[in-house]
């Protein structure tokens, strides 16, 4: 059985800068819709959430129109009662029973006032609701039309860089594949405790990418040499020197452009 050809720390370096790399256009993609698709949510949770309060003003408008539908039934109810009462105060025996039909008449326009003061409060309320279901329906069709174009701008992003982007992480994953675990793990650990993703930077002008601190003559001489991984001590970055980065990037920019036709 053929020996498996052990991979060398050299190999590792590359194929970690790569997987950077990389991950490094997929961040950069990403930041191109930057917080679009957050912006294009809330968007919908506000139309959401106007079309909900639209609708429980419409049922509270309903809910008015209809006690003011029965208040104007109370009212001819006791019209008519009073009618009826007024009739009989013509046929009375004695003055108990006109007494009697007189409170009875006067409980019943003391019910149409009460019914008429009602109405009018209720048609207040109405107008009041009828403002805010205006003000709202205008905040609507203004959060409505925001709405249109922040997902036509989304989904013009999107159009130009899904298909590049799942490619990018396809890629991503197969060189994960290709690299020891540990060392993934690592990679992915930096990755998310440093704010711009970079887990793998080279050296530039003496110190690692991005930062000012200097690295000693002979830690720098030890990376160039690539026989063993080597990280920033301020950092926790991975170190590689500056040759092998511009030969990576040399190399993934035509992959990059491949991807992109």
């Amino acid at each position: 059985m053929a020996k498996k050809k052990e991979v060398t720390v050299e190999e590792k370096l590359r194929a970690l800068y790569d997987l950077q790399l990389i991950d490094s256009h997929i961040d950069e993609i990403r930041n191109v819709r930057g917080e679009l698709p957050l912006e294009v949510r809330d968007l919908e949770d506000d139309v959401q959430g106007l079309n909900t309060r639209l609708q429980k003003l419409d049922e509270g408008l309903k809910d008015l129109e209809d006690q003011i539908k029965n208040k104007k039934n109370l009212i001819e109810e006791a019209k008519a009662l009073i009618k009826k009462y007024g009739e009989q105060q013509k046929n009375v025996r004695n003055n108990r029973e006109y007494n009697s039909i007189t409170k009875e008449i006067e409980f019943q326009e003391l019910e149409i006032e009460l019914a008429e003061k009602h109405i009018k409060e209720f048609k207040a309320q109405i107008e009041q609701k009828n403002e805010v279901v205006d003000a709202t329906k205008e905040r609507l069709k203004e959060r409505d039309e925001h709405l249109k174009h922040k997902k036509s701008e989304l989904d013009a992003i999107l159009a130009e860089t899904e298909k590049e982007e799942q490619a990018l992480l396809e890629k991503s994953e197969k060189y994960k594949v290709q690299i020891e675990d540990r060392l993934v793990a690592a990679y992915n650990r930096i990755r998310h405790n440093v704010k711009n993703g970079l887990a793998i930077v080279p050296i530039e002008r003496g110190a690692s990418g991005g930062s000012f601190f200097t690295i000693p003559p002979q830690v720098q001489v030890e990376i160039a040499a690539r026989k063993k991984i080597i990280t920033d001590e301020h950092s926790g970055r991975i170190l590689v020197d500056a040759a092998l980065a511009e030969e990576q990037k040399a190399k993934m920019e035509k992959l990059f452009t491949k991807i992109k036709k």
